[in-house]
């Protein structure tokens, strides 16, 4: 699904393959970001690691201005990875800036901020304070919903 085309994603997890390997570790693979591969020596360090990979490439695109996919549902003997809330949050941004057809120019405009604020606040390195993230999200008509499951 094209996110591009008015839909915005509501859930920032993926589906994990934990593939054991030959000296008892894990290869971590994802179906919907296949540029994503990561390893760990127990199940707990390689979902640690799925974690960390995840944010990476979900980052990667962003900055290189790609789609990101919706995440599949997870098959049998799939780990569900989320991604963490402050680069879901941001992704949750940059695709309804995508949506909304709007440049960074153009969204720094709406909230009165320099245009390297709204680089800064994408940045899915840079800390961002939630109520700012709130506010960019707010011009665009949007609001964050918590659902904890």
């Amino acid at each position: 699904m094209n996110y591009s085309q008015g839909i915005i994603m509501k859930r920032f997890s993926y589906a994990a393959t934990f593939t054991p390997d030959d000296e008892g570790g894990f290869v971590v693979t994802f179906r919907d970001l296949p540029e994503a591969i990561t390893q760990g020596d127990t199940e707990q360090q390689a979902l640690t690691e799925a974690a960390d990979c995840l944010e990476e490439a979900i980052a990667a695109r962003i900055d290189d201005k790609l789609d990101l996919p919706e995440p599949s549902p997870a098959q049998t003997n799939e780990h569900i990875v989320i991604l963490p809330i402050q680069t879901a949050l941001k992704a949750a941004l940059y695709l309804a800036m995508k949506e909304a057809a709007i440049t960074k120019v153009q969204l720094a405009r709406l909230l009165e901020v320099d245009e390297k604020e709204v680089r800064r606040i994408l940045d899915p390195r840079h800390g961002t304070r939630l109520l700012t993230i709130e506010r960019a999200l707010a011009a665009l008509g949007k609001q964050i919903e918590l659902q904890l499951v």
